[in-house]
């Protein structure tokens, strides 16, 4: 018979259904919001965390159906897309390792009008049920805290987006969306099609296929079929201009690192550094 650690240390990569139970690996998730996490909140998410492969393409949260699932991802790039019935599809906002899918339940609500799906993958994530999720909220107050503070950064990133695509030029609007989608990743190549890119930031394939050629022109990218790789960040954050830094800054303020060591603040001109 096993006594209880033997037990434990047998469960902690048994398959269950494509997936494997996860113990003390929790502790080592890259997931940023994870690991901002007291403890005892850890704790109450343990017992009830899955990790799963996900595929590009494939949906965390489908519009206007009850969340049964959330998750916290490991890598990769998830985009949260508005449906328009005419104008097709618009993306909203964009998470990844700093994140958790399904913010709507931490608002009160048990759906959301926008599709979740991962852009850049493959990847991993820690997926827990919702209900189990919701439990654990409603048992600490700090985990709700925190879980509130990664909203508030969402919210930022959503109206920094509406700002920069009413006011910016396209290659503007561009830059600072790969370096968001940058900021989420390892290394330098980013698996981005011109169909998302143009989704990303509102404009038509031709306008991204243009400002792509611009970009790679003046030494900033390199274009390949399906990906990007970025060659010179620091020209990339110059164009970007006030459109990149602000949710960035947010979100060091409030939960932790994100991307990069720095981060611009456009608003004061200055660098600053998560201690």
């Amino acid at each position: 018979m096993f006594g209880a650690l033997s037990t434990k240390i047998f469960l902690c990569f048994l398959p269950v259904s494509g997936a494997h139970i996860l113990s003390q690996d929790y502790y080592n998730s890259p997931n940023n919001l994870l690991k901002s996490l007291s403890d005892h909140d850890r704790d109450l998410l343990i017992p009830h965390l899955i990790r799963v492969d996900l595929a590009p393409r494939q949906s965390l949260v489908k519009r206007n159906q009850p969340v049964e699932h959330v998750y916290f991802p490991e890598g990769g790039v998830v985009s949260i897309v508005a449906v328009m019935t005419e104008t097709g599809s618009v993306e909203a906002g964009i998470f990844g390792r700093e994140g958790v899918s399904a913010t709507c339940l931490l608002l009160g609500a048990d759906r959301s009008p926008h599709d979740s799906f991962v852009q850049v993958g493959p990847m991993t994530a820690l997926r827990i049920d919702a209900d189990r999720y919701l439990d654990a909220i409603a048992r600490s107050e700090t985990l709700r805290t925190v879980l509130l503070r990664y909203v508030q950064t969402a919210l930022v990133q959503s109206a920094q987006s509406m700002a920069t695509n009413a006011t910016q030029r396209v290659e503007a609007r561009l830059a600072r969306w790969l370096l968001m989608c940058h900021d989420r990743i390892d290394g330098d190549e980013i698996g981005l099609t011109h169909e998302f890119m143009s989704m990303m930031i509102g404009a038509e394939r031709s306008k991204v296929t243009i400002t792509l050629h611009v970009l790679e022109g003046a030494g900033l990218i390199r274009a390949e079929r399906g990906r990007i790789v970025i060659r010179d960040r620091d020209k990339l954050e110059e164009l970007a201009g006030d459109g990149y830094g602000i949710p960035e800054a947010e979100y060091r303020r409030l939960i932790g690192p994100i991307g990069p060591a720095t981060v611009v603040l456009p608003f004061n001109g200055r660098t600053t550094q998560f201690e």
